[in-house]
């Protein structure tokens, strides 16, 4: 059912599998690029049935993020994606962030329905005149008729969490005292009806947010499920968030796989139209569920297929995808850093055009020294070159430090990689042997390649070590989390023991925990579910010592000191790499060379591989 076609408007996709618009960064100024081009071209090749490209700006006012497409200049790159993508249908996103943009580009005031400030960037933005209403209503016209010209099946309006038009369907941004305040639905049907006219025949999709979290004056479901069946649109997403609850539109894996069941099939229940599920929706069983059982007509799968561009095929010919763990590490690309779309199991996507696909028939052994992530990823792709390889890892099952993160809180999907890794080695033929710690004398006798994957090894602090807790290894009493990193580490360390009913604290320089996850959007919840399980937070502290049940933190700006029960310490500092094999002029991948993120890992495993092969 999920890899059947199904019509939409007068056109057809050949799937019911649909990849959402999302921020990429792989644009060329403000258009977009032959990077752009590649990356859609992997999807449709894929089986994917709709792809929406990354929304566009329908108005110069609007500049969101340093690459974020303009919809006046991207007609040749819509082209582009259209040629390379059938029989998929394309449909471009079109949208104006009003108020949650920013200016830093456009050096120009936010548009907005009325003078509130932003709830993130706190900046005030302008009230929309009349005039600016017609503008932007001109602008998603516009916008709609050049994506039709260049070939676009047809387009898809973004009424979502960060969007001007749910700005002006919501009471808390909308204080309008005209007709667009006492009637905050106008400016979303005008849009609608210009862009209608626009396409002609082309696809109208609209992807709405049907509930902002914010039930005091935001668009709740009541309100949503009002207005949909008023609108004459062809297909419609089903979201949810906003302002206030910023994380809600594509959270980690805390939330739920299909969190947005319910609300979705609330809105098909009255819509005039096909529904898309939109939640985190990562697994064809999920998906599969939701269409048998009239929760939704399509589903949306992006970040599955991120991590799986091949996903439909590979359904259809029965061959497990590569699995999502929906970390958000590397697929979130929305903050001042830029980096470009990519995914930790996948690090080709993002990068078509740089790293070449697999291929050639290549001959002779190689040895890979630990089964790590990087270990697995390298021993796989030199497999599919035609080598024969061999894994020796010295523990009695194959994952390395990404085995122990996954007995975290909230991190237990990250099994699901390693996991896979390990059946696409065994699906390939290549030898696993476990138990088995190799010693210099083992690679001076090898007769082949020899690839070191060893992984890293704990700092002498005198504390208990991370991956040691997280594998429960911990004496009775109270546990002080010690978090100089500010990462998920110490987080899911912490909500793990908490859990458990040990009482917790975690000490951290910095003004709140987990500093780092900000950067993949789980920084605000994380903070709420540490507070919600009873856990301590030591804010702007360091660790000075800790000896006889208690430590001595030391405050960051007055240097004041004070003790806290602390019966044991729990390192969540950087590791050290595992570096008792290695000689200069090996060739070695992952947290042997510096112990970083599984990212990393799986990218250099593959890089290592590709080099031997070339």
């Amino acid at each position: 059912m999920l890899t059947e076609p199904f019509p939409i408007g007068t056109r057809a996709a050949p799937s019911r599998v649909l990849f959402g618009p999302h921020e990429t960064n792989l644009g060329r100024d403000r258009s977009l690029s032959d990077r752009h081009v590649a990356y859609y071209r992997e999807r449709a090749a894929g089986g994917c049935g709709v792809i929406v490209t990354e929304t566009a700006s329908v108005h110069p006012s609007d500049w969101p993020y340093e690459r974020a497409p303009l919809a006046a200049d991207c007609g040749p790159g819509w082209a582009a994606v259209v040629a390379a993508c059938a029989p998929a249908l394309v449909l471009a996103s079109l949208g104006h962030a009003g108020g949650q943009g920013s200016s830093a580009y456009s050096q120009q005031a936010l548009w907005a329905p009325s003078a509130v400030a932003d709830a993130v960037s706190r900046e005030l933005p302008m009230v929309m005149e009349d005039t600016e209403i017609a503008l932007l209503t001109a602008g998603f016209a516009s916008a709609a008729r050049l994506a039709v010209q260049a070939g676009c099946a047809g387009v898809e309006i973004e009424a979502g969490d960060r969007s001007l038009l749910r700005q002006f369907l919501s009471g808390i941004t909308n204080q309008r005292p005209d007709d667009y305040g006492s009637d905050k639905a106008r400016l979303l049907r005008e849009v609608v009806a210009a862009v209608r006219e626009a396409v002609g025949d082309g696809v109208v999709a609209l992807r709405l947010s049907c509930d902002e979290l914010a039930p005091w004056a935001g668009v709740t479901p009541e309100h949503a499920l009002e207005l949909v069946p008023t609108l004459d649109v062809d297909l419609l997403t089903v979201v949810r968030a906003g302002p206030y609850a910023g994380s809600a539109y594509r959270p980690d894996a805390h939330a739920p796989e299909g969190f947005n069941r319910e609300l979705c099939a609330a809105a098909r229940k009255v819509a005039r139209c096909p529904v898309v599920l939109q939640g985190s929706v990562v697994s064809a069983a999920v998906a599969t569920a939701a269409l048998e059982e009239g929760v939704a007509d399509l589903v949306e799968m992006t970040r599955a297929q991120i991590a799986e561009p091949a996903l439909v095929v590979k359904l259809r010919a029965g061959l497990a995808p590569r699995p999502c763990v929906l970390c958000n590490q590397a697929c979130r690309v929305r903050d001042a850093r830029n980096p470009i779309v990519s995914c930790i199991g996948e690090p080709r996507s993002g990068h078509e055009l740089d790293d070449p696909q697999v291929t050639g028939h290549a001959s002779g052994e190689v040895l890979v020294v630990g089964g790590g992530p990087a270990g697995l990823e390298c021993a796989r792709v030199l497999a599919q070159q035609g080598f024969s390889v061999e894994i020796r890892e010295a523990a009695e099952v194959l994952g390395g430090a990404v085995r122990d993160a996954a007995r975290g809180a909230g991190r237990q999907r990250l099994a699901d990689l390693v996991d896979w890794l390990a059946a696409e080695c065994d699906r390939l033929g290549v030898k696993v042997v476990l138990g088995h710690a190799v010693d210099r004398g083992e690679l001076s006798t090898y007769p082949g390649r020899v690839v070191l994957t060893t992984g890293s090894r704990p700092r002498e602090t005198g504390h208990v070590d991370s991956r040691a807790a997280l594998r429960g290894e911990l004496p009775e009493g109270p546990v002080l989390v010690h978090d100089p990193v500010g990462g998920p580490v110490g987080v899911s360390v912490a909500e793990m023991l908490a859990a458990e009913g040990r009482e917790v604290r975690v000490v951290t320089q910095d003004p709140i925990v987990g500093t780092l996850l900000s950067l993949t959007g789980d920084l605000a919840d994380c903070n709420t579910r540490l507070q919600q399980l009873g856990v301590r937070r030591e804010l702007k502290a360091l660790l000075r010592k800790a000896s006889g049940g208690t430590a001595l933190l030391e405050d960051v700006w007055t240097g004041a000191s004070r003790t806290v029960p602390a019966a044991v310490v729990v390192d969540c500092g950087p590791r050290l790499p595992e570096e008792g094999l290695y000689e200069t002029g090996m060739l070695r991948a992952g947290d042997c060379v510096a112990p970083r993120t599984v990212l990393e890992a799986v990218l250099e495993g593959r890089r290592v591989a590709l080099g031997i092969g070339a």
